[in-house]
């Protein structure tokens, strides 16, 4: 698929670059043409206008000079020809030359058979007929074809190199959107497949020992474990599909995030307790911004939550807010072990977990996945930090 849409969009825009070669080289072909013709005529009118004029070296004139020569009609029906680069003696072409202009019926027009332009016209000594050269314009024409020709071609091979380029930058979103697609799946499937089983097989169970009250019990213990695992589950993924179709720019409002960071961090004082860690809260007061109360609040419990289930007891769990330039920043800071960099960056991932080992049963890989989309939605940035056996999340957002 990726490969066909980089084909797709180097044929696009190698047609697009196609036809503007096309038109522009057209264009000044036909200017280029048109211009050659004009300028020619001129000359012919000119010269049939003043047949015998010659212009001396150095005189000044706004008409180009071409070879021709003039062919004059006497009162008594001879030719006298005037002009010079031509061979005029041969009296049978120069009435061929005649009769092949009066042929053609106009004013002015071209024998291409002959290689001439010509032009009738009348002048104090009787009719005449100006024929010029135009080998000159033809030569120019040729080289001019071959100029854009080989142009083209070098203009056609540095765009092909560059829409190879271009096309590669421009599917790279894509190709990674796509593998994230097929990551999405894949790792979804094999969350849903092992609760999927654990139902199917203690399902199983209660139908072969539907008698034994001892077995019944922890067979539906079991389903229970695994089907709250799976809404769990279930649940992440619809908030996860919410915040990416805009839930979080409906709900926009002015927040006291001093306040909602405050009533977030109530409600796990008495689980970090329980599990040997102190909670300690540092937030500065007043500080305003410009979102969804709902997705803030959710954003500080997944932080919260994540130092719950990964951090090194006993220890001390840091939570503060406070104010920096024009934008406010939350951080949660906790014991544990370090994260690399590479871990760092990819732990923001969907259903990416540091360590799965010590990974709880409700814990999806999700959550910072959630975090990190809802605080792109305020504009803001998430990141983590790393050092001295804390770790530590940070998010930045701008304040009113």
């Amino acid at each position: 698929m990726i490969g066909r849409l980089k084909a797709k969009f180097i044929v696009i825009n190698m047609a697009l670059v196609l036809t503007v070669l096309l038109v522009m080289f057209g264009l000044v072909f036909g200017i280029t043409s048109r211009d050659l013709e004009r300028e020619s005529v001129g000359m012919l009118r000119a010269v049939a206008a003043e047949p015998m004029r010659i212009f001396r070296p150095g005189e000044r004139h706004d008409k180009v000079q071409l070879p021709y020569f003039v062919i004059q009609l006497t009162p008594n029906g001879d030719l006298a020809a005037v002009g010079g680069y031509f061979d005029l003696t041969d009296e049978k072409t120069l009435w061929e030359l005649l009769e092949a202009a009066r042929a053609d019926g106009k004013e002015t027009g071209e024998l291409p058979e002959y290689g001439f332009r010509y032009c009738f016209g009348r002048s104090v000594w009787g009719d005449c007929v100006v024929f010029a050269d135009m080998s000159s314009e033809r030569a120019t024409l040729s080289n001019l074809v071959r100029t854009c020709l080989v142009i083209g071609g070098v203009s056609l091979a540095a765009f092909l190199v560059i829409s190879v380029f271009l096309a590669r930058w421009a599917v790279r979103p894509v190709e990674r959107a796509w593998e994230q697609q097929r990551q999405f799946v894949a790792d979804a499937s094999h969350e849903l497949k092992t609760p999927l089983t654990v139902i199917l097989t203690n399902a199983e169970l209660l139908k072969a020992h539907a008698g034994d009250g001892e077995n019944v019990s922890r067979c539906a213990d079991s389903i229970l474990t695994m089907a709250n695992q799976m809404r769990g589950l279930v649940g992440s993924l619809l908030d996860l599909a919410r915040v990416e179709n805009g839930a979080v720019r409906r709900t926009m409002e002015r927040v006291d995030l001093s306040a909602l960071v405050e009533d977030a961090v109530l409600p796990f004082e008495p689980l970090f307790f329980e599990r040997g860690l102190t909670l300690e809260t540092e937030a500065e007061p007043g500080i305003n911004v410009n979102g969804s109360a709902q997705h803030l609040r959710q954003t500080a419990e997944i932080l919260l939550d994540n130092a719950l289930k990964y951090s090194d007891t006993p220890g001390t769990v840091k939570v503060s807010l406070r104010k920096q330039g024009r934008h406010c920043v939350l951080g949660v800071a906790s014991p544990g072990e370090e994260m690399s960099k590479r871990e760092l960056s990819d732990i923001f991932k969907r259903f990416y977990r540091a360590d799965r080992a010590r990974a709880m049963n409700e814990s999806y890989g999700l959550g910072l996945a959630i975090a990190r989309e809802i605080v792109t939605e305020h504009r803001g940035r998430i990141w983590a930090e790393s050092r001295d056996r804390v770790n530590t999340f940070l998010v930045e957002l701008p304040i009113l």
